[in-house]
């Protein structure tokens, strides 16, 4: 599972594709409609006791919004809630920059257009629920070697 904390405007049809999808799983997990994936370290940073689903939701609204401006078809109905505008997720620059190398290494394999014309771009924007801190990759983000982050 992989949502991303790179604007849904970086992602190719792919990855855009695949990351509603796993938004949708992770809605279901963060509103306890399935047992599974309950752990998943992704899910650590969207997990509130207050309002559950409530940052998850909110991220599936701009990842439909990127997909409706490209002209595909994501139904919106299948978000449970209406995006809390007001709410925003620290992201960590660390993290942002880990996860841009890792989604252009992700676009020179299967979409090199879309590499190319976000070639200039040294730190990309966040999704729009992520608000960026300064600080190391995430404690939940596991590394290529298979172990994760420090601190985690």
């Amino acid at each position: 599972m992989r949502l991303w904390s790179v604007h849904p405007r970086y992602l190719d049809r792919q990855g855009l594709t695949a990351c509603w999808r796993e938004g949708l799983l992770a809605q279901k997990v963060l509103t306890g409609q399935t047992r599974g994936y309950r752990n998943h370290p992704q899910l650590r940073r969207l997990r509130t006791e207050e309002l559950p689903g409530a940052p998850v939701t909110t991220y599936l609204h701009a990842v439909v919004d990127e997909a409706t401006a490209r002209g595909y078809t994501f139904d919106r109905s299948k978000v449970l809630r209406a995006a809390d505008e007001t709410l925003r997720v620290e992201v960590s620059d660390g993290q942002l920059a880990h996860e841009w190398g890792h989604l252009r290494a992700k676009l020179a394999l299967r979409s090199p257009a879309v590499l190319e014309r976000w070639a200039d771009v040294a730190l990309p924007e966040p999704h729009p629920l992520f608000v960026v801190v300064p600080g190391p990759v995430a404690d939940w983000e596991v590394l290529s070697d298979g172990a994760e982050a420090a601190g985690g």
